[in-house]
């Protein structure tokens, strides 16, 4: 695709809330407590408001959430238009609207045009489970292969709501993806206003998280994503967390707050295949944090229980979908709940023999969880996963570089190492420099509270009065914490991953700004830690930033906005027509994944391969078909296109002469590598690499010669796409030999 520019010459202050840390005063101690009975009526205020109460606390919560509704709006708004004007969407052909839905996202959507066609839900729902067009000559399950539950969803509620006689289908779901990002944006705020007690700290991060649009979304042009669909649900789940973890949180309301968890940790695992790795990540920031003793068991066993509750459930909507039984993450929680279970006194004693335990502990804990992972695969006959394993080993160095399908992944861009230009941008928008701040200070307080509660006996009142006079952490600061720490480190390893980051940043540079933890300690330091000088350091810092982001980014932000662009691939339209109009409604298309996605989503035929990888069959039917540009005889590509039964082959200039990746990364290297072969071109090879025999095949095919005219036909041609139509020998060999 690509984009042409259009040219027309006319064209309040939040109440006081409790000291976070405990420096040893008695009196801070007793303003610790004392304030937390405050946050208790501020929660309860912010679930139930109560009759006879005082309303100021229910205003303060009022404008604040009216304020986090205005700016997740207003970010949504903004996605919207660039979208829009980035295309020109709403002056675009259906087919056109339908090919900017590039690679998996045209996949994805193509089920939802699918439903909105059937006649009825129960027939769609009937096609989706018994599917024989995504993959030829295989009936399979969408709904248990894929999580498109979502599509399934939004079909059945455009049927339902009267908004069919002026809503379009396509702009019911690219609103609906949009909405999310204000949940997205309402959930950061939430977030920070939760850690720092200030509603000026959600603002704070809502403003950051829009104008670093380029790095915490990619929402605009790639709206059926799944992570677009399920990264606001975690958001969602990482503020209903931070609320659970508040300290004196009444029983009811801890109720309430885990139910808001499981609903949120739900929803984002059904709408996303890698829910089971992120929530890995999660797993493992409770682990490190009951180990430290920042949880409760009951907090521990509450969460684990709604990771493992909500994995179960979409097991069930995904009719008993074994990559979720054999994941990471379901091992590792039953071993870390079963050896804590029976390693009891795991909490006491010295600190040498605490820490002792604690690495007897988790080294248990990782040998049960990968025995109890490697039997369950073995049992289950589990392999959908295992490109993703074998792409981390090869990522770092431990597994075999030239294996197709993790090679297709260490070469793109967007699963290698987070490049450094990312934190240029984060510090021109002054989010970084607070980040940086506020991730060191609490960092290392981190680690002092850690060691003075491995220090602590774990019982009787000389471990109350040891607690008074050490450094105190709240515990969903804590949380935030290690979360910002994993996930950072997880967007360091893979770029794609910094979504899962970026977002979560901005509301905890947002709380560094506008909490009282951090400004303590820099006070104290400064011998002016005075209630008057912290309300004043609190308010103006973070007004003075959000003053000095509207003056320099306001105006460019307007300008991008109001860019007009336009939709330009007339090639790929020509061949979507040409599909549509001169091929049966059954014929059978081979190509690249990302091609036949959109093939599919246009003209509605039977594909060979496509793009969600999670299936070791279809990974290894699709290094069959990439065959075509390889180096491989014209016999061979036949007899493999015939196998997987396919009718047209559609070859690609952009992939046949491919330069934009460099030598070595190219899609006919990683088939060359595979096979055996030398690389085109001037490098070095490995040594046990040889010259193949034949010529590649998506060269040689243009010349219409013998034996590539006896065994394929051109049946279409333009700049960018050659499709050519498999003959069907066997009935020309009967027809000879019949006299």
């Amino acid at each position: 695709m690509r984009v042409r520019s259009r040219r027309y010459d006319n064209v309040g202050t939040a109440l006081d809330r409790p000291l976070l840390l405990n420096f040893g005063a008695k009196e801070t101690q007793r303003d610790y407590k004392s304030g937390q009975r405050g946050t208790e009526e501020c929660l309860k205020l912010s679930w139930n408001l109560i009759p006879g109460q005082n309303c100021w606390p229910a205003v303060v919560i009022a404008a604040g959430l009216l304020l986090a509704g205005v700016i997740g709006l207003f970010h949504a708004w903004c996605v919207y238009s660039i979208h829009e004007n980035l295309l020109w969407f709403s002056h675009l052909k259906e087919v056109e609207r339908e090919i900017s839905f590039r690679t998996e996202c045209g996949l994805y959507y193509s089920y939802y045009k699918q439903m909105l066609k059937a006649p009825s839900v129960q027939q769609g729902l009937y096609e989706l489970i018994h599917d024989n067009t995504t993959e030829s000559k295989r009936t399979i399950n969408i709904l248990q292969r894929m999580n498109i539950y979502q599509e399934v969803f939004l079909s059945i509620l455009y049927r339902i709501l009267p908004i069919q006689t002026y809503l379009e289908p396509i702009y019911f779901y690219i609103y609906t993806v949009f909405a999310l990002q204000t949940v997205y944006v309402f959930a950061l705020f939430i977030t920070s206003w939760l850690l720092s007690d200030s509603w000026l700290a959600g603002a704070l991060s809502g403003v950051w998280y829009i104008l670093n649009r380029v790095d915490t979304t990619r929402v605009e042009f790639t709206i059926s994503l799944r992570e677009n669909w399920s990264i606001p649900f975690f958001a969602l789940q990482v503020a209903a967390i931070t609320c659970y973890l508040r300290p004196q949180l009444k029983p009811i309301h801890q109720r309430v707050v885990l139910w808001l968890v499981f609903v949120s940790t739900f929803c984002f695992c059904l709408t996303w295949q890698f829910n089971q790795f992120v929530l890995l990540v999660q797993a493992l920031i409770i682990f490190t944090l009951d180990c430290l003793d920042f949880f409760t068991a009951e907090q521990v066993v509450s969460l684990y229980l709604m990771q493992v509750l909500s994995l179960l459930l979409v097991w069930l909507l995904q009719f008993c979908n074994t990559m979720i039984l054999g994941s990471l993450v379901l091992s590792f929680i039953v071993s870390a709940l079963f050896i804590k279970h029976f390693q009891t006194g795991l909490k006491t004693g010295s600190f040498v023999i605490r820490v002792g335990k604690l690495a007897l502990h988790t080294l248990l804990v990782l040998t049960s969880t990968f025995s109890i992972n490697y039997s369950a695969k073995k049992i289950l006959q589990l392999k959908s996963d295992e490109h993703i394993f074998k792409f981390i080993k090869a990522k770092f160095g431990f597994g075999a570089t030239r294996d197709f399908d993790a090679s297709l992944y260490l070469c793109e861009e967007a699963f290698g190492l987070l490049p450094l230009d990312t934190f240029e941008r984060l510090a021109g928008t002054v989010l970084l420099y607070p980040y940086l701040c506020t991730l060191s200070v609490l960092f290392i307080l981190l680690l002092l509270v850690a060691l003075s509660n491995l220090s602590a006996n774990g019982s009787g009142q000389a471990s109350r009065e040891k607690e008074d006079r050490t450094f105190r952490m709240r515990p969903d600061v804590a949380y935030n914490l290690l979360h910002t720490v994993f996930f950072g480190l997880l967007a360091f390893s893979t770029m794609r991953m910094k979504y899962l980051w970026t977002g979560h940043m901005c509301a905890f540079a947002a709380f560094g700004v506008c909490g009282k933890e951090v400004w303590t300690l820099y006070l104290r330091v400064l011998h002016c830690n005075t209630k008057t000088a912290m309300r004043l350091i609190r308010y103006s810092v973070p007004i003075v930033i959000l003053a000095f982001l509207y003056y320099k980014f306001w105006p460019r932000l307007m300008e991008e906005i109001s860019e007009l662009r336009e939709f330009y691939d007339p090639d790929t339209v020509e061949l979507m027509d040409w599909i549509r109009l001169k091929t049966p409604k059954r014929a059978v298309f081979a190509g690249s994944m990302q091609l036949l996605a959109g093939i599919k989503l246009c003209t509605g035929r039977v594909l060979t391969n496509h793009p969600h990888y999670e299936d070791q069959a279809l990974r290894e039917r699709t290094r069959q078909v990439y065959q075509i540009y390889a180096r491989q005889s014209a016999e061979e590509v036949h007899k493999v296109l015939g196998s997987v039964g396919a009718d047209y082959i559609v070859l690609e200039d952009s992939i046949c002469y491919e330069r934009r990746h460099s030598r070595g990364c190219r899609l006919r290297d990683l088939l060359d590598l595979a096979n055996g072969h030398i690389m085109d071109g001037p490098g070095e090879n490995e040594r046990d690499l040889i010259p193949a025999s034949h010529p590649r095949f998506c060269e040689a095919i243009k010349t219409d010669t013998p034996p590539y005219s006896t065994l394929f036909s051109r049946a279409f041609k333009n700049k960018t796409f050659h499709v050519y139509k498999l003959k069907k020998l066997k009935k020309k060999n009967k027809a000879e030999s019949g006299p």
